[in-house]
């Protein structure tokens, strides 16, 4: 039997995923979301940026004073103040992580830190060291690490592991990396740090593949993995958490791995992120879309209603949610009849059948098919109107 290897699920939600365009959580907002992320099982909610702002300080420092039993994290540049604020804010945490972030790249370096690579590497190794003396749990994240130079980046992780990093993250800070790329540096790093060192990976979604290049990093050895709800963040954003999780569980078989994820509360905190984010869910987005578990095609739903596994890998209430039969075009006429008796419309075949020709009718012009609309036409037809539908039921 295949051991099962934990993962741990660092959730940045409340830091990453409000860097998403004109979002803004209030303090309340982020206490209650890191109050449900708590509760959803994952291992590290990284809280905020404590130096971006004072009201960012004040709802890291909120959130460490509420909730325990889960890690915390606060990021910090490399930078006194930074350190000094996001350790602050995670004074009353009974597990506090301090996530220190430069970068490795020469684009970055070059470019935006405009400083030798040499100066870089020890600023640092000297905030990594000074941020041991704040917390006992210290993460390192040189950004861009996949656009890096291989040979710099590696030494770049010795050198914080010396200093005192207890976890190293991979960032493909703008989702640049190929999944095969992301295994093979996870693999080197993996072999290059010590075994109580862990290696976490960060995946962008620039190029539709944060998801996989996740996923294809936990198989080469990662021990951690950085996602959001809805997989917001800057531009394109993060990994989905809820998509990474669904996956191990249902793909058990090639992703022998298991995580503290409750999965059955993911749909309902997707609703509560939407909600306060005013980020609106793509309907057809895996596991928590409106689509994901809603069948229009005839086909489908006999298949379906016969037996769900036909047409749903994912069983619907393991992620919160249940199985619905839209009425439309495409729809066959044994979902049709279902509907009907859930809405307790008692009809035989022929008249299920004008019903199903007059529902195909009001669809194809555009008509939305939903319950009250149903009820029309039903109505109608079983009045012996004929299929027609009557006026003002689109």
């Amino acid at each position: 039997m295949t051991t099962m290897r934990r993962i741990d699920v660092f959730d940045t939600t409340l830091r990453d995923g409000e860097q998403t365009p004109e979002v803004c959580l209030l303090l309340r907002e982020k206490v209650e979301l890191a109050h449900a992320l708590c509760d959803l099982g994952v291992d590290v909610i990284e809280a905020g940026f404590p130096a971006a702002a004072s009201a960012e300080l004040d709802a890291v420092a909120a959130i460490a004073r509420d909730l325990r039993g889960v890690t915390v994290a606060a990021l910090s540049r490399t930078t006194e103040s930074d350190l000094e604020a996001a350790a602050r804010a995670l004074a009353a945490s009974d597990r506090p992580r301090l996530h220190v972030f430069s970068s490795a790249s020469d684009v970055h370096i070059r470019e935006m830190l405009r400083r030798p690579p040499e100066a870089v590497v020890e600023e640092a190794v000297r905030i990594v060291a000074r941020a041991r003396g704040y917390a006992d749990d210290v993460e390192f994240s040189p950004q861009d690490a996949t656009r890096s130079e291989p040979a710099f980046l590696l030494a770049f992780y010795d050198a914080v592991v010396a200093a005192g990093a207890t976890v190293v993250n991979i960032p493909d800070t703008v989702g640049y990396a190929w999944p095969a790329q992301m295994s093979d540096l996870v693999r080197r790093v993996r072999e290059r740090v010590p075994a109580h060192v862990k290696v976490s990976v960060h995946c962008h979604n620039d190029l539709g593949m944060a998801v996989v290049n996740s996923l294809a990093s936990l198989l080469a050895g990662a021990d951690q993995v950085e996602c959001t709800i809805n997989g917001l963040g800057e531009r394109a954003g993060n990994a989905s958490l809820e998509e990474i999780v669904t996956a191990i569980r249902i793909r058990r078989d090639v992703l022998p791995f298991e995580t503290g994820v409750h999965s059955d509360r993911l749909l309902a905190l997707s609703e509560r992120v939407e909600a306060l984010t005013g980020v609106v869910v793509q309907p057809n987005k895996a596991v928590v879309g409106r689509n994901a578990f809603r069948h229009e095609s005839g086909i489908h739903q006999d298949g379906v209603l016969k037996h769900a596994q036909t047409y749903e890998i994912i069983d619907p209430a393991s992620v919160g949610t249940r199985t619905r039969m839209v009425i439309g075009k495409h729809s066959g006429r044994h979902a049709l009849r279902r509907e009907l008796e859930g809405l307790g419309i008692e009809a035989d075949d022929a008249s299920v059948r004008a019903i199903w020709q007059a529902v195909k009718a009001h669809a194809t012009e555009g008509g939305d098919v939903g319950p009250d609309v149903l009820r029309q036409i039903a109505g109608r037809v079983l009045a012996g109107a004929g299929p027609a539908v009557a006026g003002g039921a689109r």
